[in-house]
């Protein structure tokens, strides 16, 4: 008997990281103050969401796409702990430079999964190599005090966040009709595919 076909989980978790982190980075460009908008999606779409994306990415057997989405959905629902935690008064609030050193950790984390990327499609590459900016910048920016530097990160965070958000699009239209309708640059050396975003 042959079994059904798994769905591809790569646009849920890319969907949940994209507008949580467009959300988030509205915020550190200035837009708009931080809120339980941004507080609920990041338990919520950018937590658990890609939590569960990256388990579903673990049934399919994707290493990749069960580290990247696992982990970032734990990186969302941390963050929420680092905000929250201290205004619940379960734990001190943490120094801008250490919270710098928990950023720049998480960008050491993103640049080898870059790497990861550099056989997969453009679209991905853009994704992560835009996020290992981000956590630089943002490490920076909390590093030193720099409230220029945290503002622009903001607006590179708006395009990080974007371009996940395309790259999910393009994967459910694509497959939908079955050809490339949104093109996400596919390696040279590989036929088009409609069901790989993180494979």
């Amino acid at each position: 008997m042959q079994s059904k076909p798994l769905a591809n989980p790569g646009p849920l978790g890319l969907m949940g990281f994209g507008m949580t982190t467009i959300l988030l980075n509205l915020h550190n460009a200035g837009f708009f103050p931080l809120t339980a908008v941004i507080v609920s999606m990041g338990i919520f779409y950018g937590g658990l969401i890609q939590i569960l994306a990256g388990m579903m990415e673990f049934k399919k057997g994707n290493t990749f796409g069960t580290t990247a989405f696992t982990s970032y959905g734990a990186f969302w629902l941390s963050l929420v702990g680092i905000l929250m935690l201290p205004r619940m008064g379960v734990a001190d609030a943490s120094s801008e430079s250490f919270l710098g050193a928990y950023l720049g950790l998480w960008g050491v984390f993103t640049l080898f999964m870059f790497v990861g990327t550099l056989k997969a499609n453009r679209g991905l590459q853009v994704v992560f190599g835009s996020l290992t900016i981000l956590f630089a910048l943002l490490c920076y920016g909390n590093m030193t005090g720099n409230t220029a530097v945290l503002h622009f990160a903001g607006f590179e965070g708006i395009f990080c966040g974007a371009s996940a958000i395309y790259l999910a699009m393009a994967e459910v239209i694509n497959e939908q009709y079955g050809r490339t309708v949104l093109p996400i640059g596919e390696p040279k050396n590989h036929a088009p595919q409609v069901n790989a975003v993180v494979a």
